[in-house]
């Protein structure tokens, strides 16, 4: 990406599952950001200076073995810094101070009290709440410091040293559950860093345009065209870039849900009808490519495969493809695991590809969150019928089967999934995302028509979210839950209980598999 740092931020990510998030947040704030990892060094930063800069959390502690230290010198350059969570506990242990494991951790909701005048804190209610997630906690400041804030677990919940235009917070700014957390960023960036809140969506578009002309040069792209609203924006963007040079395919896996193959086609021949899209029939395949497959990530890893075989067989006939083009965000990439953040689980366009992919890859959104796609989608025009549909895995209903897949037990999720998303939409309701699961190695006994039957559970999932990186699950009325299970176990022949899943992210994810 064009360096836009002397008037951005760059997040130093030391592990945090929420690093991006933490870029994101700064974006919010109209900053640029970008993440750089924990091992850079302080030249480096000199020879492209950022406006500012965010250490992020991570999993290790300051004194473990494996701890995550960082250049000294970067916190001496007098470029304003901001410590979060691990990145607050490192400020004040590579200065002299104390971090000390706590009698009790604090996870969750907790509330901060100020403790003294803060220039990060400037305008703060005297209590506020905010999200903790640490065993660790500072106990005692570096020289210079001046305590700013407490927890009942965190005796130096944040604090600063104005001179060196350094602060630190323990608690989390970057999630929703932190009151003035988006006010924090913005103050510090704008502020305190003096930086201009020039990123805007015309902006990202006009960097993420030249990206794709400098990639693909005079080359074709293919695209990996889905329906959703990830490749679908992708698609928008690349063809901005390279015109008709552009060919986009749509594989029907077999995998998708009630209809909406016919739909996928039908919408994107009318909405964009100078795009070339071809429309490939591969269910058959794919369904033999997961026979006696079980696994989550060995069926992400076997769709994934199965794309581009499919994909080598129409590249055939486009001559000069040598790009793919894929709707990859940047939670698929951080689930599937970085260079300093654990894997989650496999997405079928970032870990699970082959490695000798017969293409290079063109990934125009993967620095963006679902919410970013869709507002620069809105300023590219792409009608709200694609923007507005919810997130659907890349491996499609194979991910919403726990086991086998196979073709009975996909018409068997079809048909609920449909009862399932048409009850929500009778009622008005705007989720995140709202889907079945079929529990399809697992029976259960019930009675119908006055028989014994031994059928499988199906879990209905519905939660809210504003990025994916967090969900919390919704609580839908109980007589629209109870006209969900009655239309399921009367007209879906094979399921005998409906369940209700009341998990949030963490600790589960939005998806099953």
């Amino acid at each position: 990406m064009i360096s836009r740092r002397a008037e951005g931020a760059v997040v130093i990510d030391f592990g945090a599952q929420y690093a991006r998030l933490i870029a994101r947040r700064a974006r919010e704030a109209g900053v640029y950001s970008e993440i750089v990892p924990r091992n850079i060094s302080a030249a480096a930063l000199v020879a492209d200076p950022p406006g500012a800069i965010i250490l992020s959390g991570g999993p290790a502690s300051v004194y473990s073995e494996d701890a995550y230290p960082i250049d000294p010198a970067i916190l001496g350059l007098g470029i304003p810094v901001l410590g979060i969570c691990y990145g607050h506990q490192l400020i004040a242990h590579q200065l002299g101070g104390m971090v000390t494991r706590t009698p009790a951790a604090e996870y969750g909701s907790t509330q901060v009290s100020r403790q003294a005048a803060s220039l990060l804190l400037d305008g703060f209610p005297q209590e506020f709440r905010v999200w903790m997630s640490h065993g660790d906690a500072v106990s005692r400041p570096p020289p210079g410091f001046r305590v700013t804030a407490q927890s009942p677990g965190a005796p130096v919940a944040a604090m600063e040293d104005a001179s060196r235009r350094l602060y630190g917070v323990q608690f989390h700014p970057e999630v929703i559950h932190t009151e003035h957390g988006q006010r924090m960023f913005a103050h510090f960036l704008t502020e305190l860093a003096d930086l201009p809140a020039n990123w805007t969506g015309a902006s990202i578009i006009e960097e993420a345009v030249e990206e794709v002309r400098a990639r693909v040069g005079n080359a074709r792209a293919i695209c990996a065209l889905s329906g959703g609203v990830d490749s679908a924006v992708a698609a928008a963007i690349v063809k901005l870039a390279i015109g008709d040079r552009l060919t986009c395919v749509f594989i029907d896996s077999g995998l998708l849900r009630e209809n909406e193959a016919n739909q996928v086609v039908e919408t994107f021949g009318r909405v964009f009808p100078d795009l070339e899209l071809v429309h490939v029939d591969a269910s058959r395949e794919f369904l033999e490519r997961l026979a006696g497959v079980t696994g989550p990530e060995e069926k992400r890893k076997a769709v994934g495969a199965t794309f581009i075989d499919v994909f080598e067989r129409v590249a055939a006939d486009v001559p000069d493809a040598k790009h793919l083009v894929q709707g990859t965000l940047y939670p698929d990439v951080i689930e599937s695991g970085t260079a300093d953040a654990a894997r989650i689980k496999t997405h079928h366009n970032v870990g699970g590809l082959p490695s000798l992919l017969p293409f290079e890859l063109v990934e125009p959104l993967r620095h963006l969150f679902k919410d970013e796609v869709r507002a620069i989608g809105r300023q590219l025009g792409v009608p709200a019928e694609i923007l507005d549909r919810q997130p659907f895995p890349g491996p499609g209903l194979a991910v919403r089967i726990a086991g086998e897949v196979t073709r009975d037990r996909l018409a068997m999720l079809r048909a609920a999934d449909a009862i399932i998303r048409r009850e929500i939409e009778a009622t008005g309701l705007t989720l995140w995302q709202v889907f079945g699961v079929l529990l399809a190695d697992v029976r259960t006994v019930g009675v119908q028509g006055d028989a014994r039957t031994f059928a499988h559970p199906l879990v209905v999932r519905a939660v809210t979210s504003q990025d994916a990186m967090t969900a919390d699950w919704a609580r839908l009325d109980h007589q629209l839950l109870a006209n969900i299970s009655q239309r399921i176990t009367n007209e879906v022949a094979g399921v005998n209980r409906v369940l209700y899943d009341i998990s949030s992210k963490p600790p589960a994810t939005i998806e099953w598999e």
